[in-house]
């Protein structure tokens, strides 16, 4: 029987999804927007205590996220000259198809050892960089966060997410180690990573590398940018944790009793809530390495379907300026042709 608390914390996750859609001041508050319904989630459900607090509070520091968004503005602040210039010779000597293509795949494959932050953090800078126009941009960003997104997961070491995987399947049966993930979900992992490579070199099509007026960043983040940005990711971070914490009694009732084909296309859910969490829930020694399979597919390729799917995501939407609806309008199909595409190759195949 559904419960006043399981109605309250459903009607949460409504608004979560629908409102930066419809309401301006929430798509523009996007940050705020999700702390109030954090801690409205997490009041709901009596969840409320210090360990949860000092949680949300350290937790985007410790993690490294709020640092490396600092440090990194940083060093791009102070060398964008020279970044530019860099860039340039690149687009004399390399078609933009071409280097966009190999951007995307090696911050994929190399999400998994310098971590979705960095690799998030680079991604941006390049594309602030590239001669392409403000829905161009949106685009390829979109896919290059698919493509960091998953390619993040091969090792403990990329994002949260496989960490808690292989935390929970240290043990027997599976005793996974370092590598584990790459074997389990590589094979499926790697291909999409080239595959969203290929799909970002159509999004760009044949942009002309002339520096047009209208379609170079001009000047480029202030000081006092580098620093809000650090702000809004930090309480993005912090209203993401604070999301799950209060959804964990949905996700402890309903959603680990499904049978992995269903939830599979649950765990599209993660575009809104945090992933780490889900995983925390739903992975155990116990399942089957099909279900195991499925679960993290599922939550991988949903990630970055909406702004709030992910760290990258969060990220990139902060510095280039992407609102909801831009990103969903681009992330939305991309997210429900590659989960078909997964789901007949994960279930049929």
């Amino acid at each position: 029987m559904v419960s006043t608390v399981d109605m309250g914390l459903f009607g949460i996750f409504l608004l979560v999804l629908l409102c930066p859609f419809f309401i301006k001041k929430v798509e523009e508050q996007l940050e705020a927007f999700l702390f109030v319904m954090g801690v409205s989630a997490v009041t709901i459900a009596n969840a409320w205590h210090m360990e949860l607090v000092m949680e949300a509070i350290e937790e985007p520091i410790i993690k490294g996220i709020v640092p490396a968004v600092l440090v990194a503005g940083l060093i791009f602040y102070y060398g964008r000259s020279y970044a530019q210039r860099i860039m340039d010779v690149l687009l004399d000597k390399v078609p933009l198809r071409i280097l966009v293509f190999f951007v995307v795949v090696i911050l994929g494959l190399s999400a998994s050892l310098i971590t979705a932050i960095i690799a998030a953090l680079v991604l941006v800078e390049v594309v602030s960089l590239m001669p392409l126009d403000r829905k161009t941009k949106i685009k390829l960003t979109v896919v290059a966060c698919f493509s960091i997104g998953i390619g993040a997961a091969l090792t403990p070491v990329g994002e949260p997410l496989s960490t808690i995987a292989i935390t929970k399947l240290q043990g027997p049966p599976y005793y996974a180690g370092f590598t584990f993930l790459l074997e389990t979900v590589g094979m499926y992992i790697i291909p999409g990573i080239f595959a969203f490579g290929i799909l970002s070199s159509v999004v760009v099509g044949k942009k002309t590398t002339e520096k047009q007026t209208d379609m170079v960043a001009k000047g480029g983040d202030t000081l006092r940018d580098v620093g809000m940005r650090g702000a809004k990711v930090y309480l993005f971070v912090m209203a993401l944790l604070l999301l799950g914490s209060g959804f964990k009694i949905i996700i402890d009732t309903y959603l680990i009793h499904i049978p992995s084909m269903i939830l599979y296309w649950v765990n599209m859910s993660s575009a809104v809530l945090d992933n780490a969490t889900l995983t925390a829930a739903e992975i155990g020694p116990s399942m089957h390495i099909d279900q195991i399979k499925a679960i993290l597919m599922g939550l991988l390729v949903s990630g970055g379907m909406l702004i709030p799917g992910n760290i990258p995501n969060i990220i990139s939407a902060n510095k280039i300026g992407i609102t909801s609806k831009e990103w969903a309008i681009t992330g939305v199909p991309i997210g429900l042709v590659a989960m078909l595409i997964y789901f007949g190759w994960i279930f049929y195949l």
